[in-house]
């Protein structure tokens, strides 16, 4: 029953809309934030770091299969690997939902736009709401090769998102503590493929 309980979709869609909850309800209950600030800008940062660990997590799923190539846990993660990555379009459309809100007018927008710190934020969200509207299997079989070469497109993202969050905050720190993992374990993959592909020849 419980085995049931964890395969099920709608847990995996519940576990992953838990976090958003308390923003929703802070968003809607009219009260004013913890710092004093705004509520759409004091979500600003949550709904943002949630989109990249959601994207971080879909992304190790390959390598850390790689790795431990006998783990029924990766082995059932790679199996959700979309639900995960929905999650991250999710949260960003809810950080972009917030930005606009808390700017407040297209003109103010168009003025920020060509900020690096912006225009890569945008730049990612434009490539996630491609990846998420052919996140179905009917999308998987239309498409046909083609898109393993659009989901590839989400390199590009996470590139962006990382120099989004750097610029933004004029820190590295924490972006950092996130993506080297990542791209330590990207490392790995690549070396792996490119190693298969010499023993193979």
């Amino acid at each position: 029953m419980l085995r049931r309980v964890v395969d099920s979709r709608y847990f995996i869609w519940a576990l992953l809309a838990l976090p958003s909850l308390p923003m929703v309800g802070l968003l809607i209950s009219g009260n004013p934030s913890p710092n004093g600030k705004p509520v759409a800008e004091f979500l600003l940062h949550p709904t943002g770091e949630f989109s990249a660990r959601f994207l971080i997590i879909a992304m190790v799923m390959t390598p850390m299969r790689m790795l431990f190539p006998a783990s029924g846990f990766w082995r059932w993660m790679i199996q959700r690997r979309r639900y995960f990555g929905v999650a991250a379009f999710g949260y960003a459309a809810f950080h972009t939902f917030l930005y606009v809100v808390d700017v407040g007018s297209l003109q103010a927008i168009l003025g920020q736009f060509f900020s690096l710190g912006i225009w890569t934020g945008w730049l990612a969200m434009a490539i996630f709401v491609p990846l998420a509207l052919t996140s179905t299997d009917s999308a998987v079989r239309a498409l046909g090769p083609r898109w393993k070469t659009l989901q590839r497109t989400v390199y590009v993202a996470a590139v962006a998102t990382l120099l989004h969050w750097i610029f933004i905050h004029y820190s590295a720190g924490p972006a950092l503590v996130h993506f080297l993992p990542l791209a330590g374990l990207e490392a790995y993959r690549v070396w792996r493929n490119s190693r298969s592909g010499a023993q193979a020849v």
